[in-house]
């Protein structure tokens, strides 16, 4: 009697659990406060690692990413691929998700697989807000990833020269990025700008002394 007591518990908390995901995927925000009323589980795992929250964040759905996080969801939860809801945010250019994150103790010292901060992938794909607000939050700007690349090298090696790509340069100059801080194979940023032909980005770096 007391295993089938102890199997049913376990059954209506996974139930409650899957429902609260559900609700999140869904950004039913009434459901997730009745859903908090009846379980503890508030980051409660799925079969990929995701935390409620991590499927709101997913899915850029503020109203259930505010409510679990004011609820006490752990920002920085991860998933099987070592993302986090602060960390996605940031990659992604949720930012008013992230926004949240950094209000409710994001770790700005966590890396994702490739052992980069939140800033690098923002850097990369050109969310010059994102990017912005990460370096007022005091992400470590010069901070190297597995593949030995820095924010200021993935902006330029990975964006493509742009308004944006040129504007996230400007930020992570003014915020003190090293300009030379070159790759693995010892090829600087302004020597990526250069072979890409990104004049402009090519002249914010030689007037913050790049050589």
């Amino acid at each position: 009697m007391a295993l089938s007591a102890c199997s049913d518990t376990s059954s209506g908390g996974r139930m409650q659990n899957d429902a609260l995901h559900q609700a999140a995927a869904q950004n039913n925000v009434a459901r997730i406060g009745q859903l908090l009323t009846k379980t503890s589980s508030l980051d409660a795992r799925d079969s990929s690692g995701a935390t409620a929250l991590m499927i709101a964040t997913r899915a850029n759905h503020i109203q259930a990413a505010r409510a679990l996080i004011e609820a006490g969801a752990d920002v920085n939860a991860k998933d099987h691929i070592q993302d986090s809801p602060y960390l996605y945010a940031g990659a992604r250019g949720h930012l008013e998700i992230l926004q949240m994150t950094l209000q409710h103790g994001a770790d700005l010292n966590s890396t994702n697989r490739y052992g980069g901060t939140a800033l690098i992938p923002a850097a990369e794909r050109g969310h010059v807000e994102t990017v912005k607000t990460l370096i007022a939050a005091g992400v470590n700007v010069d901070h190297v990833n597995n593949l030995g690349w820095t924010a200021l090298l993935e902006a330029i090696m990975l964006g493509n020269g742009d308004t944006r790509y040129q504007h996230i340069v400007e930020l992570l100059i003014k915020a003190g990025a090293n300009v030379n801080l070159a790759d693995r194979d010892g090829v600087t940023p302004l020597a990526h700008a250069q072979a890409r032909g990104y004049t402009a980005i090519v002249n914010s770096l030689l007037a913050a002394g790049a050589t």
